[in-house]
């Protein structure tokens, strides 16, 4: 597949870059299915946290990022990436839950933030959007949640990502399910010192 091949030559290129930088540590990456439907869900505190979350697999990682960064020179690319364009200005985005349902039924992953922007408020998380745990429920896909915390700078001592355990939304009520995501990527935060 074409895009999955321009995704792996970036990897390839920015992958060492971005570890060598950033010195990022990652916890707990191996509870990443390494085949199957899987939704990664986790808060969205920087522009390189897509980076740090296709940095800790070897699959390929179809992010849902705002459509802002599809226009313009570099739009080829984040098309390429097999990236998903969402408009945060609109109250729904059905094409980019279609895209992201038809993913996940191709046995993909998916990434998103429930927070649906980044935060830039004292709040540990803003409150989440429903389309994660909707999606997981109308694909049977499982949730891997993550937290990011510490700083992005170079060769920073405290940039980590941490994976949490898998969760298999079984609820009906999608605020209740929505509630739980939000209290396992909360959790992950608060023990890994994002307070």
């Amino acid at each position: 597949m074409f895009g999955n091949g321009i995704y792996q030559f970036f990897r390839f290129v920015f992958t060492p870059l971005f570890k060598l930088y950033f010195h990022p540590r990652t916890v707990n990456a191996d509870r990443i299915p390494k085949d199957g439907p899987v939704i990664l869900a986790g808060n969205h505190k920087h522009a390189f946290d897509p980076l740090m979350v296709d940095i800790c697999t070897k699959r390929t990682v179809h992010t849902l990022a705002k459509s802002e960064l599809f226009e313009g020179l570099f739009g080829f690319f984040f098309y390429g990436i097999g990236a998903i364009p969402v408009y945060l200005d609109a109250p729904k985005n059905p094409d980019a839950y279609a895209k992201a349902k038809e993913t996940l039924l191709n046995g993909e992953i998916i990434n998103i933030s429930p927070e649906a922007e980044r935060n830039y408020t004292g709040k540990i998380l803003l409150p989440f959007k429903t389309g994660a745990v909707r999606l997981a429920m109308e694909t049977g896909s499982r949730i891997l949640p993550y937290c990011i915390v510490g700083e992005y700078g170079f060769r920073s001592k405290d940039l980590k990502i941490v994976f949490g355990e898998l969760i298999k939304i079984d609820e009906t009520d999608v605020p209740a399910a929505n509630n739980r995501l939000y209290r396992n990527i909360e959790k992950l935060l608060k023990e890994n010192g994002n307070v």
